[in-house]
């Protein structure tokens, strides 16, 4: 009589639990965590990101235990939301606003009415020209159009300079608010680049775009790779301290402007 055949098992499928809960804070704020249990989770841990702060659970931890943890890192919490800091930029409410970001200022921005909705620069600031009923969404997809093609238009002053010495250009470059990355380049060699990028100083925008575009010479962070990105980009170092500094506030700040 023949073996009966095995039964081959897979992996189990990841299952995710979301619901809220919140901590109170030594300065007296009370702040709302995003608590998720999940399935591959092996230990209890904390993130902040530009979306807030999450609390993960493995399966068999308890809530309690949970609200424990929480306690007792409130002040790395208090730390990682200080630096989360949007340096008091908000979503833009029209006729309100006064200021808006871009290339590590903050430019005077005036509003008025338009037939259309349309960001622009003016003099030594910026423009929003508004339909009398345009809301909320409207003001949030000018102002992401606004910023993407502010970006692109330092791109393409800057690609021309790095082109001749790549093996190839990129297939494309996308633009898009990235969680934890500032850049990526896919096999199929489109460019990803964080949109918050156009927010900060120019010269970190450039390296990162750098960085990228030496991936078409090395695809891993070998050091022949960290060698074409200082042929290239000499203060490279430097940059990489102001992302250190300043990163989680251009991501909120980016959050804080399109989603708020």
């Amino acid at each position: 009589m023949p073996p009966s055949p095995r039964r081959l098992i897979g992996p189990r499928p990841r299952t995710l639990l979301r619901d809220r809960t919140a901590v109170h804070l030594d300065d007296g704020r009370e702040i709302e965590i995003e608590r998720v249990r999940d399935s591959r989770a092996r230990r209890l841990r904390l993130t902040v990101g530009e979306r807030g702060a999450r609390l993960t659970l493995p399966p068999r931890a308890s809530l309690i235990s949970g609200q424990r943890f929480l306690h007792e890192h409130r002040d790395w919490l208090a730390q990682q939301l200080a630096a989360q800091d949007t340096g008091g930029v908000v979503a833009l409410v029209r006729g309100d606003s006064a200021f808006l970001p871009l290339r590590g200022e903050l430019l005077p921005l005036c509003w008025s009415e338009g037939r259309f909705a349309q960001l622009q620069s003016s003099g030594d600031g910026v423009e929003f020209r508004l339909p009398a009923r345009a809301g909320t969404p409207a003001i949030q997809r000018t102002l992401r159009d606004f910023y993407e093609a502010q970006a692109r238009a330092d791109i393409g002053r800057w690609l021309p300079r790095y082109l001749p010495g790549l093996p190839r250009a990129p297939a494309r470059i996308r633009l898009r608010p990235m969680s934890s990355q500032w850049g990526s380049l896919a096999a199929n060699g489109v460019l990803s680049l964080d949109l918050s990028l156009v927010l900060g100083a120019p010269a970190a925008f450039e390296y990162v775009l750098v960085h990228e575009l030496c991936h078409l010479v090395h695809a891993d962070h070998s050091p022949a790779f960290w060698r074409e990105v200082e042929a290239r980009c000499p203060d490279w170092r430097l940059q990489r301290d102001y992302f250190h500094a300043e990163g989680r506030r251009l991501k909120a700040r980016l959050h804080a402007l399109l989603s708020g």
